[in-house]
């Protein structure tokens, strides 16, 4: 299993300086990953201010060598995939091959979509996802593309440079468990990125729940099973007290998940406060 530190793109972490020094001290402390959240509107949070991820998470790779670096997860169908193609393709190149990049349809939709005057018919944004992805990561061979679909277009295009991992960089999709259709999409991919009704943001995932997660995916991949698969389980685990963080971690990690993104409960009031984020970030990662 693999660890990771989970920031939202608002409060402390809209400053790309802040989200540099996160980036240092996860990679100093021994974490895997940092990843990001990407809103540009969350109004539970509101009257915060927000960054860019990927001005964010350009800041984190100028500051580190080792660690993965993506957003969890970035909205494809409020996205053009041709300017997101490119965004990626370029941390990519700055990070060195370091970047993972982690897809869904992104919510509140009353507030990333709705707002800006966008569907809220979920059919229409699974389909512009799917088609999205498709294009992305055809984008990102640096081979031409040409593509007629429902919601994109694409004539004679050739984005340049290639990203520097081949043949593109890992995505992983999230989606609502036990709902089937997220995670029949991410089981084409590279990575599930499970979200629990009953374990909200930070609350650590019920075993049984993840068992039958996996399960499901393990048969959705049948065919591919040589191939690296990635189950991605977040929450907050008490960093002072390593024989606890491991009794709540080891059976997540026996019942099949591969990383766990270290996350502030999303109701608390240390979410996007840089300072409590350091504190656990420097007690480690969990050991199991």
């Amino acid at each position: 299993m693999r660890f990771s530190v989970n920031i939202p793109n608002f409060g402390d972490f809209a400053d790309p300086r802040a989200v540099a020094k996160v980036a240092t001290a996860a990679e100093q402390a021994g974490w895997d990953g940092l990843f990001v959240w990407d809103h540009v509107l969350h109004r539970y949070h509101g009257g915060r201010p927000f960054g860019d991820p990927w001005m964010l998470l350009t800041a984190a790779a100028l500051a580190t060598s080792r660690i993965r670096l993506g957003t969890l997860v970035t909205p494809v169908p409020r996205r053009r995939p041709q300017q997101l193609a490119r965004q990626v393709a370029t941390l990519d190149a700055v990070s060195g091959g370091r970047v993972t990049f982690a897809a869904g349809l992104g919510g509140p939709v009353e507030d990333e979509y709705e707002s800006f005057g966008d569907t809220t018919e979920l059919k229409v944004l699974a389909g512009r996802l799917d088609e999205g992805l498709d294009l992305l990561g055809r984008f990102w061979s640096g081979e031409p593309v040409n593509h007629d679909g429902q919601h994109y277009q694409v004539r004679d295009v050739t984005l340049l440079p290639a990203t520097v991992q081949r043949p593109r960089p890992p995505v992983w999709v999230a989606g609502f468990w036990p709902s089937r259709p997220p995670m029949r999409r991410a089981a084409r991919w590279d990575g599930a990125v499970p979200l629990f009704e009953d374990a909200k943001h930070g609350h650590v995932p019920p075993v049984d729940q993840v068992r039958d997660l996996v399960a499901y995916l393990r048969e959705q991949r049948a065919d591919r099973s040589d191939a690296p698969f990635e189950i991605v389980l977040g929450g907050a685990t008490p960093g002072g007290d390593p024989a606890k963080t491991r009794d709540l971690i080891a059976p997540l990690a026996e019942a099949g998940a591969t990383w766990w993104d270290e996350r502030q409960i999303q109701t608390g009031p240390d979410l996007d406060r840089l300072e409590p984020v350091l504190r656990r970030i420097e007690q480690g990662p969990p050991a199991l």
